[in-house]
């Protein structure tokens, strides 16, 4: 349940209705239950359909669904009956859904050391240095949000560096991308990571030519050194997933496939929901441990769904954990990181099978991916299923068509292209590029894509995913070698990719993804039209409004 606080704003109401109250009363706030209806107009409106494509208004009920999308503007309607909102020139679309983002990590880069930006590891230092004259003496420092990328030392971080920088402190910074950590001395001591300590599944403690531990640890190798951190109390964890909901909001998101979520934190979510407390939609994909809750559908309500579960095949691109087909161009002594083998991918997929719960399996590399395509083959599965590849990064093209025909969806992260273009060459060559993030080839194949961020590896922003679809470029306009311009694509597959797709791909296309009659009321409103302003002038664009379930959530302030 989301408490209602519909905020009205300046517009002349239609023939004998007056004029909207600037700012919210006692009547505004209880309006919608008191079973007027809601007129927003004033702006183009996109309905994500073919016809019409855009229409004049839409009517919304005190209950958050859509009555239609051409009420007779002519008719004298009262007070009593009607209420309108302006859009004031703005633009209206089916509500912006990011298809793959981790909420908590979200909100938890609001509260603590966000290193997003970090130019050099001469920055990252001076960051950490920062950050200790902050915290008390034996406080451990933690942050996230550095990749090497573009910096001009042209190596990763170490435990060296930031041993200088604050001694014998425990430091631990996650790499961007949430699959590599640079960790001082002191963490790999108090770890018990050293010389002697073997390479975990799934991990690799990456080592000097002595042996000795760098510092940098990569996925499963990562865990003794989080271990050192506290467990979040539970007013943590809330904080967290309240200061990540206002800044989505803020951002133009209704909603989030939310993924990885503790199944402890089911509870916590119903509970913000019930307060009025977190006014996104969501649908949560949980760790494995949370089959049960997926199952089941359990601590569910109006606008939380649980019925996925997430898995791992293997790392990240950046951090040469992606598992390969062939080895590393830059690093040909790895293939990446195996996460979980082709036998307990099957019994997972016969698990969810039986329990009736939904796939979402985290694949970046072409091995990956094809371990995927070639488990849900054998084992008869149907796109009835709607399992989803997270990621699908990297592609052997033979595979592409295979995800079409065999009705597997793609979950892509537009941002992903336009930030791992500019290492993808050195770690994969360039022949391997051609099957990389391929959108433009899979919807040709006939492939459901999903359009997400995976904030907070990505800012996590519906402008820049949308840009990074519709212009392949970095946020400054350039492409290089590589990019492959040809798989941009057009304004309204974008548009999809954020909508109807991420409806579909939630099991909730006869309720989410266009607007039209019967729907639930979700809209997204920026300040210009995305489907015709110049391609440079896309990131420009502003939130004005966002409304889930026929309510304002967020407004921009006048």
């Amino acid at each position: 349940m989301i408490h209602r606080l519909l905020l009205a704003v300046s517009a002349a109401l239609l023939a004998g209705c007056g004029t909207a109250p600037d700012t919210p009363d006692t009547e505004t706030q209880t309006a919608a239950a008191d079973g007027r209806l809601t007129i927003y107009t004033g702006g183009t409106i996109y309905t994500g359909l073919d016809t019409p494509e855009t229409v004049e208004a839409v009517t919304v009920d005190a209950a958050g669904r859509i009555v239609g999308t051409a009420p007779p503007l002519s008719q004298d309607w009262s007070e009593d009956e009607v209420r309108i909102i302006s859009l004031d020139g703005a633009v209206m679309y089916p509500g912006f859904v990011d298809g793959h983002a981790h909420l908590l990590g979200i909100g938890q880069r609001e509260l603590s050391l966000d290193l997003t930006g970090t130019a050099s590891v001469a920055d990252l230092v001076s960051r950490v240095e920062a950050e200790a004259d902050t915290v008390p003496a034996d406080a451990i420092i933690a942050g996230r949000g550095w990749i090497e990328t573009g910096w001009p030392e042209e190596r990763m971080p170490s435990a060296a560096d930031l041993d200088a920088a604050v001694g014998d402190r425990i430091v631990i910074l996650g790499r961007s991308d949430g699959h590599a950590l640079v960790a001082s001395s002191a963490a790999l001591e108090a770890a018990g990571i050293d010389e002697t300590t073997p390479d975990p599944a799934g991990g690799k403690i990456e080592r000097d030519e002595t042996g000795r531990a760098t510092g940098i640890l990569i996925d499963n190798a990562m865990s003794p050194v989080w271990a050192l951190l506290a467990e979040p109390s539970e007013d943590d964890i809330r904080r967290a997933y309240i200061e990540g909901a206002k800044v989505y909001v803020s951002r133009g998101w209704t909603g989030v496939h939310n993924m990885s979520v503790p199944p402890e934190h089911a509870e916590i979510l119903a509970d913000l929901d019930a307060e009025g407390l977190m006014p996104l939609r969501l649908w949560n994909a949980y760790d494995k441990s949370g089959a049960g809750i997926a199952a089941e559908h359990a601590f569910e309500t109006d606008t939380i769904t649980n019925r996925a579960v997430k898995l791992y095949m293997d790392g990240a691109l950046g951090s040469r954990g992606a598992l390969l087909m062939e080895p590393y161009s830059d690093r040909p002594d790895t293939s990446g990181l195996s996460l979980l083998e082709p036998e307990g991918l099957k019994a997972q997929m016969r698990n969810a099978d039986k329990a009736g719960y939904q796939l979402a399996i985290h694949a970046i590399g072409d091995l990956a991916n094809h371990r995927i395509i070639e488990a849900f083959d054998a084992g008869g599965y149907t796109e009835a299923k709607r399992w989803r590849i997270e990621h699908t990064q990297i592609l052997d093209p033979a595979d592409i068509q295979r995800i079409a025909d065999l009705g597997l969806i793609a979950s892509m992260q537009p941002s992903h292209a336009i930030g791992d273009l500019k290492f993808a060459p050195a770690r994969l060559g360039m022949e391997r590029l051609d099957g990389a993030y391929a959108w433009q080839d899979l919807l040709d194949a006939g492939a459901v894509i999903v359009g997400g961020s995976d904030a907070p590896v990505e800012v996590g922003s519906p402008l820049i995913e949308y840009y990074a679809a519709v212009v392949r470029k970095d946020l400054e306009g350039l492409s290089g070698k590589g990019w492959h311009p040809e798989q941009a694509i057009s304004r309204t597959s974008a548009l999809e990719l954020f909508t109807s797709a991420a409806a579909y791909a939630s099991f909730m296309e006869t309720d989410l993804g266009t607007i039209e009659a019967g729907k639930i009321a979700d809209f997204t409103v920026f300040d210009r039209d995305l489907l015709t302003v110049a391609e440079e002038n896309i990131l420009d664009a502003k939130p004005v409004m966002t409304v889930v379930q026929g309510e304002i959530v967020w407004q921009q302030a006048d």
